[in-house]
Order: structure tokens, then C-alpha cells, then sequence
């Protein structure tokens, strides 16, 4: 069970991983040795799946996000195995979630400009069957994060 120390810790490590112990420490009224056994801790249980390093999408050159519809006539496990493994040979899709509705799933592509989604296009229906895809280009991203609530009201 999470406490309030858990949560603090938790939405700080999320603001920057590389925060000070002894900056988190103060932050959360525990010694240094307390708080880093405290994160111990959270890493063991699975609270903290990971630590990364998130980069500029400008610097890296990939402003352009682009977001496909993709429908599909197949849903037997082969297929989606067969899906699975070609999304992963892309690394230009970021994200992908099935939905429910009338679109099957939607991806996040990130690339250096428009013209460039044609080459993930190709390589994507070069690997998989896909019935409908559509494409909507991003025109401005009005909140974006990677921290996750750690309360809830």
C-alpha cells in the first residue's frame, strides 16, 4: 500500500529521475538512507518500471506527429501476432493502442516532416494485411506528458 511519502517520491522521481537523494529527502522529511531504500523499495514492487532519458523531439529532428486509423478485417491471433511484429520493425510508431468503436487501432508516428510518412506507410502494409488506414497530421500539441497521477480524489 502506498503511502503519502510513496506518492510524493513517486511524482517527483516523474518531474526528474535524477533528482538528489538528498533533495528527495527533504522533500519527503526522511533521511537520505530512508528515502533511497523507500525507492528500493518502489522499484521491487514494481511501482517503478523504469528509469529514461526522454530527448527533444525538435533537436532529434521529429517535430511532425502524425496519427493513423487503422481497420482491419482480421482479429485472429496470428494476424495480430503477425501486426505485433511489424509495428516493432518500425520505430517511427511510438505508441499504439486498440480501440472500441469503428477503428481498430491508432497509432502515434513521429517523423522528421509529412513527406516521411510515406515511407512508414510503405513499410508497414509491406508487412501486414490492413484494411483502412487514414492519417491525421498533428497541428499543434496542446498537452502532452509521461507522468502518470499518483492520487487519485
Amino acid at each position: 500500500m502506498l503511502d503519502d511519502r510513496d506518492h510524493t517520491l513517486l511524482t517527483l522521481l516523474q518531474e526528474d529521475a535524477d533528482r538528489p537523494i538528498a533533495d528527495l529527502a527533504a522533500r519527503v522529511a526522511l533521511s537520505p538512507s530512508a528515502c533511497s531504500r523507500r525507492i528500493q523499495r518502489l522499484e521491487a514492487e514494481g511501482h517503478i518500471a523504469r528509469r529514461v532519458v526522454l530527448l527533444d523531439r525538435a533537436r532529434m529532428n521529429l517535430p511532425t506527429t502524425i496519427f493513423v486509423l487503422v481497420k482491419t478485417s482480421r482479429h485472429s491471433p496470428g494476424w495480430m501476432e503477425e501486426f505485433r511484429s511489424a509495428l516493432a520493425t518500425v520505430p517511427e510508431i511510438v505508441e499504439v493502442h486498440r480501440l472500441t468503436g469503428n477503428v481498430d487501432y491508432i497509432l502515434k508516428v513521429v517523423l522528421p516532416n509529412v513527406e516521411y510518412y510515406d515511407t512508414v506507410y510503405k513499410r508497414l502494409v509491406s508487412r501486414v494485411e490492413l484494411f483502412e488506414m487514414s492519417a491525421y497530421i498533428s497541428m499543434e500539441t496542446l498537452k502532452a506528458g509521461t507522468a502518470l497521477p499518483t492520487r487519485f480524489a
